[in-house]
Order: structure tokens, then C-alpha cells, then sequence
């Protein structure tokens, strides 16, 4: 056994090889085996896509179709657009699952990128693996894939730019070209990739402070940022309330808040309409809170067993790292970038929407998994005294 987890153990790449392929297939097998689902915004999408046929292709034209008041500019669609028109273009009737398989593709991209990315930091192929399994189980994993949307298109290119961040953290540089060209391709994916670009530029601004490299001192940033993003999203619902609530595209921010809404459409989750600024306050705290939250009344009991599982895993991951971490800077790093694109993530649609779906964590799962096998590998050295 001790073998078996020792950073010299002759079959660990060959058994991490036969851990990945294993975990894809059960992924690709189930969403093959369901089929693709199409979704209001999915067709959406496909007549967006019919019209950059029609277009030629030109982008330019294409942005210029679009101009509802309370929707972003056809820029912050054109990937997945682009990439519909193309299925279409290429396979005619058969797009949908040709999507799919685009789709699944990028499912088997990220979990090499995600092995990657802790290979480069030296965690043992053995732990690895046994983190593959929490992806396989994870609800989102299962869930969004075999959508014709933005999903996973983003979601490779949040994990895409957590490795290049990380390689930069291993090397003691920042990755500019790489990262210039996956924040354009996150912006071109989605509108809502505000806070991903955030916490990259961010992470990269102060990652240069000395006071970043103890590890107690990310563990309080962290905590502080906790703390504070409720009164921030508070003081900011008051500027929009009394400076720019005749402007439509910002009013619906407000308006959800002032009906007390948490969850969108899970009237459920909804609380007392605000009637001061603690109970602004308190509407964003359990928004913030929310948006991890594993249970839903209409979820079954085995998706909310699994998202329990993933949520308390995560969180005993970052338990581990702040009680035995503090001894690889490196590591450190990575649990200050992860936890910033966390953070940054869920207070930015906090402040927008939650949807009823979850749909908007699914990008960062991969990311918060990451943490689970740095933990693992932190506990292992801890106990072979490394």
C-alpha cells in the first residue's frame, strides 16, 4: 500500500490513464445514451445561428441584427453561435448531435486538462485518480454537457484558464498571450464571464504581494472577501436604486431584490420584501450562500446525496489546506486563485440572478475539484512525513 502512493510508483501514470478513459466513457456513455436536449435559449441559439448562416458568416453583420434593450451584444454569443452554424453547415440534420459530441470532446479536453494541472504541480497519479469519481458523480457533470448551449464551451475555458494560471504560478510568470486569448474567447461565450475575467486579472495583480505568500494571510483575504461581498452588493443595490433606476437593463436587478427573491423561480427560497438596508444585506448573504447550496425541493434524493457529497468534499478540502497547508507556496497559490474564481463567480450572480437550475456554477466545479486532490496530496505528505 505504501507503495501505491509513493511519487515513485511505476504503474501510477498507467493506472491515472485507465482512471480518465474509464470516467469519460461512463460520462459520454450516459449523455450518448440520454441524448442532446434543447433548451428556449438552445433554440435561441439555432436561430442565431441560421442567421450568421445566412450572413455568410459575418460577424460584423451578424452583431448588428440584435439590438433588444435588455439583452448584451450578439458578441457574448458568437462562440457558441459560430460553433452551431458550423454543426449545421457541416452535418445539416444531424447538427444537434454533432453539437453533442463537440461537447462531449470538450468533457474529454478538460479532464486531461484537469490531470494536468496537478501533475504540473506535483500531485501523485494515484490521488488523482481517486479524485476522478467526484467528477463522475457530479450532478453538473451530468447535467449540462448534452445541452445545446454555452455550457461547456465555458467550462473548458475555465478550466483551459485555471491551467495556464497555475503554470504561471509554477513558473513565476503570468501566461499574457494565452490568458489575452482565453479572456476573448470567454467574453465571445457568454456575458456573464465578467466575473471569470475578474478574477483572473485580479488574481494576477495581487499574487505579487508579499503578504499573498502565507498561507494564513490568504486564509483571512479569503474570509474578509466572504464577509464583505454582501455589504458591497448592499451599497451597490443602494447607488443603482437612487442613481440609475430608470435605466431598464438595470432596474430588474433591483426589482428581484426588492421582492425578496433568492433562487429565481423557487419562490421556495424567497424571503420578506427588504424594508432597510440590513435586509438588503441579509437578501444578498443568502443569495451568496445559496448559490452552493446542494438542496432543492424538486431534486430527487440521489442528486441531492451527490451534490452533498461534492459540497462537504470541497469544503474539507479547503479544512485540510488551512490545518496542514502553509508548507508548499505553490499550493497555496492555487487555493487563493480557485477560491477567488469561487467567490467572484457566485458574488457576481448574487448580485445578477441564481438560476433556478444551478446553471451558473457548473463552470467552476472542475476548478473547486482540483482542490480535493491538493488536499489529498497535502494529508499523504503529512503522513509519510514528505
Amino acid at each position: 500500500m505504501k507503495n501505491i502512493f509513493s511519487p515513485q510508483w511505476k504503474y501510477g501514470n498507467m493506472f491515472l490513464y485507465i482512471a480518465i478513459l474509464v470516467c469519460f466513457s461512463f460520462i459520454a456513455y450516459y449523455h450518448l445514451n440520454s441524448g442532446y436536449s434543447m433548451s428556449s435559449d438552445s433554440k435561441r441559439f439555432s436561430r442565431w445561428a441560421d442567421d450568421l448562416i445566412r450572413l455568410d458568416f459575418n460577424l460584423y453583420e451578424f452583431f448588428s441584427i440584435d439590438k433588444s434593450y435588455h439583452r448584451p451584444s450578439l458578441f457574448f454569443f458568437s462562440v457558441p453561435v459560430f460553433l452551431i452554424a458550423l454543426c449545421k453547415v457541416l452535418f445539416v440534420n444531424e447538427w444537434q448531435f454533432a453539437f453533442l459530441i463537440l461537447n462531449l470532446l470538450l468533457v474529454f479536453l478538460s479532464l486531461i486538462i484537469f490531470v494536468k494541472c496537478l501533475l504540473q504541480i506535483k500531485v501523485r497519479p494515484v490521488l488523482i485518480s481517486l479524485t476522478l469519481p467526484l467528477i463522475l458523480i457530479s450532478v453538473d457533470i451530468l447535467i449540462w454537457p448534452k445541452f445545446i448551449l454555452s455550457d461547456m464551451i465555458y467550462a473548458f475555458l475555465v478550466i483551459l484558464g485555471t491551467y495556464f494560471i497555475i503554470k504561471g504560478i509554477i513558473n513565476n510568470k503570468v501566461n499574457y498571450l494565452e490568458l489575452s486569448i482565453i479572456i476573448f474567447l470567454l467574453l465571445a461565450s457568454r456575458p456573464t464571464s465578467i466575473p471569470v475575467v475578474f478574477a483572473i486579472v485580479f488574481f494576477i495583480i495581487i499574487s505579487r504581494f508579499q503578504i499573498f505568500l502565507k498561507q494564513k494571510n490568504i486564509a483571512l483575504f479569503i474570509l474578509a472577501i466572504f464577509i464583505s461581498t454582501p455589504f458591497i452588493l448592499g451599497l451597490t443595490y443602494l447607488l443603482i436604486e437612487f442613481n440609475f433606476n430608470n435605466i431598464a437593463k438595470v432596474d430588474f436587478l433591483t426589482s428581484m431584490v426588492k421582492s425578496g427573491m433568492i433562487i429565481h423561480d423557487r419562490p421556495e427560497t424567497w424571503v420578506s420584501e427588504p424594508k432597510n438596508f440590513i435586509d438588503v444585506v441579509y437578501i444578498y448573504f443568502l443569495r451568496l450562500i445559496n448559490f452552493f447550496n446542494p438542496y432543492a425541493t424538486t431534486f430527487s434524493i440521489t442528486h441531492i446525496a451527490l451534490n452533498l457529497i461534492q459540497i462537504v468534499l470541497i469544503l474539507l478540502s479547503i479544512f485540510v489546506w488551512f490545518i496542514f497547508g502553509g508548507q508548499t507556496k505553490i499550493y497555496d497559490k492555487v487555493f487563493l486563485y480557485i477560491l477567488l474564481l469561487a467567490f467572484s463567480v457566485a458574488a457576481f450572480h448574487s448580485f445578477i440572478l441564481i438560476d433556478y437550475d444551478w446553471r451558473y456554477r457548473f463552470p467552476i466545479i472542475l476548478p473547486l475539484i482540483l482542490l480535493f486532490s491538493i488536499s489529498l496530496e497535502i494529508v499523504v505528505k503529512k503522513i509519510c512525513n514528505e
